[in-house]
């Protein structure tokens, strides 16, 4: 992931693409403060999946950013944003359609064999590590309540 992000990069520089550039400088520096966290933590660098979490976390700031924008008559700046958003996305794995997130969600539950709420962290925990980047947890969540719940 990191090899990717920085031979974009360097494509992008030598391209002369300065808006891919600034995100790629981004993400890049995003990913450089995790890693010196991380070190203090007395971890080396942060893994893939950390990585993903970092980029899914880039993308919804983005999105926040570009609906204030929008409210507020500030197209250009919306667009900028949106552009960002189309950028980092290409970094990131698809994100499981509606029927799929609700065929994962009925496969963690029978695999945890969960049978109520109380059981809704390991179902989600479940997802987590079968499905890392490719599922909006906010919505899961959601579902997994509903389907435990009744």
């Amino acid at each position: 992931m990191r090899d990717k992000i920085r031979s974009s990069l360097n494509e992008a520089l030598k391209a002369q693409d300065k808006l891919r550039s600034s995100t790629l400088r981004l993400m890049s520096a995003a990913l450089k403060d995790r890693d010196i966290e991380a070190r203090g933590q007395g971890k080396d660098q942060i893994s893939d999946d950390e990585i993903l979490a970092l980029l899914q976390k880039m993308v919804k700031q983005r999105e926040e950013s570009a609906r204030i924008y929008s409210d507020n008559d500030r197209e250009e700046l919306a667009e900028r944003e949106r552009a960002e958003i189309a950028i980092i996305e290409e970094f990131l794995p698809r994100e499981l359609s509606a029927m799929e997130l609700d065929k994962a969600i009925d496969g963690a539950i029978l695999e945890t064999g969960a049978d109520g709420m109380k059981d809704m962290g390991r179902v989600i925990a479940a997802l987590k590590t079968k499905f890392p980047g490719q599922i909006d947890f906010g919505k899961a969540s959601g579902l997994v309540k509903t389907k435990l719940a009744g």
